[in-house]
């Protein structure tokens, strides 16, 4: 069972950067990020898998975001970079605890269904 906490998030202008982290307490085969947008649905932002630390990213994000990981810990940072305004969205962090495929093999719909735990979600905002 995993336990969650989130930090990060916030406001940020154009252009600036901004990092979300997350922990789950329990065992995580993969976790990753999604986001939701008022109106829209939840989006895939960025996956990492525990064993070879395979990284995976949504095509919105790639170039701008990493994600990266510290296994002891169990935790998991989104480092944004050149953000834009329609990044503004909550992010979600979540896990697996079984093996997943590959996320580049997943749609964002597969994935979703495949998550075994959630977390709350933080709120991102970038102003124009």
């Amino acid at each position: 069972r995993c336990s969650w906490w989130s930090l990060g998030g916030g406001l940020v202008q154009a252009g600036g950067s901004l990092s979300v982290s997350c922990a789950a307490s329990g065992r995580a085969f993969s976790m990753a990020w999604f986001r939701q947008a008022p109106g829209k649905e939840r989006e895939f932002v960025a996956a990492l898998m525990w064993s070879g630390t395979k990284t995976y990213y949504g095509g919105s994000v790639k170039g701008r975001f990493t994600i990266s990981g510290d296994n002891a810990k169990k935790t998991v940072t989104l480092h944004m970079i050149s953000l834009k305004p329609e990044d503004t969205a909550v992010y979600y962090c979540a896990a697996t605890l079984t093996p997943t495929p590959p996320y580049d093999l997943l749609t964002t719909n597969q994935a979703i269904a495949g998550m075994d735990h959630w977390g709350k979600g933080t709120q991102v905002t970038v102003s124009s």
